[in-house]
């Protein structure tokens, strides 16, 4: 491996070229991450997080091992916060060069340069200092590259001639030019006589025109330049430092013609590749700050057995939504999930406000993090990588004016069916809500027969009870005609309306639910006949 084709999140340039042509990339986007809520928690700056997905195991695991390394070494974190800065001034340099159209500046070669060796010398440093401690193939790979880049006899000449220039540069103080005028005294060309190793100085001005003393000392400054003065505008500070950067560059142009052949052969080659991991800096540097306030919090992390997407497998325990546990400051519960053969579709009932929704996208986030190739926020996970994230939450009414919303949910429903396989996960929460219960029931029992005769895992949050009760029925349909099986989970109740936010493989009982939500309110009928008797 070389620095053209590295990489801190794939293993190999054939990787990374599957994912770039969308062999291996999974159909979820940003819509589904905002639903999900994973955007509040992990958030890029400069790029798209849906970029980053996979359904290559071999990928996830080099990620995981990678990030596994920046949650035991803080110091990795540091570097690439460290590293990012510079490559920041590497890039608005060149925009800068870019929007002057010089193609000759000397200077900024050199600053361009000394911004490159900064680079290295952050990552040398660094990776020197932990070398022991890492253990990915990513951070052990690189650390290899940038030793063998900064002990290189190329790389030490690079420097020494570097410091060369930079000293003879670095000590110009002052610039002498000279400025002919025409016989009216305006200027009719000007150049630079002198590269003084000194500034110059202020003087009186009118005591040294008055004495005419203009050879007492060729330091002495008798007369500002206009565009340095207080009223001037940025634009003709900017017209005069252009000029003498010019100047300077054309006094230095023999010296400096072949440093920069230098640069663009060797520099910019290799300042390329940092800039172009510059990307996968911030998505490792904002994963890992989401997984270390996650484990600050006492929440469960773990590295997943990673399954081929053909056995379609989903188990988790004590799974638990992290955009959540970040959110609150209680302990969070969490619950046991899994897809299997007893039921690929699963039909979630229980109170409001019971933990339906938020066990309903810890499901999504788990596969999510997986196929970003992150931990797993659960005690144990065994997990295939999905084909794609469908979710079906509560929207506002933005397309409803034609369709109504009713119409709008369905028109939405019927757009998954046009994606979904049987290695896709669906999420659907409180969907169909906008009608009646009998005509709800009656579309959603349609629907999660669909989704079971796909095959893929699908997991109906809903308040229609009377579905859950149809189970048994739809699963004779399903099964009859080669669909897969539908089983009912259900959130839990305490006693006297409390949440236990634990989620059941059970039947519902939907009047019980009633029943507790009717007494927590007071509202059961002797309840209110005790009121009515006040």
């Amino acid at each position: 491996m070389d620095f053209n084709t590295f990489s801190l999140i794939y293993p190999d340039e054939a990787s990374r070229k599957r994912h770039d042509s969308g062999e291996c990339v999974p159909d979820i986007d940003l819509f589904t991450l905002q639903e999900l809520g994973l955007l509040e928690a992990l958030t890029l700056k400069n790029g798209d997080l849906s970029s980053f997905f996979t359904t290559d195991p071999a990928v996830m695991k080099y990620r995981i091992a990678t990030f596994d390394d920046m949650m035991r070494c803080e110091e990795l974190t540091a570097m690439l916060n460290r590293l990012v800065p510079v490559l920041n001034d590497i890039m608005e340099l060149r925009r800068l060069e870019a929007d002057s159209g010089d193609p000759n500046d000397y200077l900024s070669s050199i600053t361009e340069i000394e911004l490159y060796v900064s680079s290295v010398e952050i990552l040398h440093s660094a990776l020197t200092k932990v070398r022991d401690e890492v253990h990915s193939p990513a951070f052990t790979s690189l650390a290899g590259l940038v030793t063998e880049l900064a002990e290189s006899d190329y790389y030490r000449e690079l420097n020494r001639k570097l410091s060369e220039l930079t000293q003879r540069v670095r000590e110009i103080k002052s610039v002498t030019i000279g400025v002919n005028l025409d016989a009216q005294l305006r200027p009719s060309s000007a150049g630079v006589l002198s590269i003084n190793p000194e500034s110059f100085k202020s003087g009186d001005v009118l005591d040294k025109i008055l004495r005419l003393n203009f050879k007492s000392d060729a330091y002495t400054c008798i007369a500002n330049l206009v565009p340095f003065g207080k009223k001037q505008s940025d634009n003709q500070k900017m017209a005069l430092s252009l000029a003498f950067n010019s100047a300077i560059n054309e006094v230095y142009k023999s010296s400096l013609r072949s440093w920069k052949k230098i640069v663009q052969s060797y520099v910019l080659e290799n300042t390329e590749f940092l800039l172009n991991l510059m990307p996968e800096f911030e998505f490792l540097v904002r994963g890992t700050q989401m997984l270390r306030r996650l484990r600050d919090k006492g929440c469960a992390l773990s590295i997943p057995d990673i399954r081929p997407m053909e056995e379609r497998a989903f188990s988790a325990v004590a799974l638990y939504n992290p955009c959540v546990a970040l959110k609150i400051e209680e302990e969070i519960v969490p619950n046991d999930i899994a897809f299997d053969e007893k039921a690929t579709v699963y039909v979630l009932t229980g109170p409001n406000r019971g933990g339906k929704s938020v066990i309903t996208c810890a499901v999504g986030l788990a596969q999510v993090m997986l196929q970003l190739g992150m931990y797993i926020p659960a005690e144990q996970a065994v997990i295939s990588p999905v084909d794609g994230i469908y979710t079906h939450f509560p929207t506002g009414a933005e397309d409803t004016i034609d369709k109504g919303r009713l119409g709008e949910e369905c028109a939405r429903l019927g757009e998954i069916f046009d994606c979904v396989t049987a290695n896709s996960l669906v999420l659907l929460d409180e969907s169909l809500s906008s009608t009646g219960s009998y005509e709800a029931s009656y579309i959603a029992a349609e629907v999660i027969s669909g989704f079971a005769h796909i095959g893929c895992r699908c997991l109906f949050s809903t308040h229609l009870h009377e579905l859950a009760a149809e189970i048994e029925e739809l699963n004779r349909k399903s099964l009859a005609s080669g669909g897969c099986a539908i089983d009912t989970l259900v959130a839990g109740m305490e006693t006297e309306g409390k949440r236990s936010f634990r989620i059941i493989r059970a039947k519902p009982d939907g009047k019980s639910y009633a029943r507790d939500i009717a007494q927590s309110y007071g509202l059961t009928y002797e309840s209110i006949l005790r009121r009515l008797k006040r």
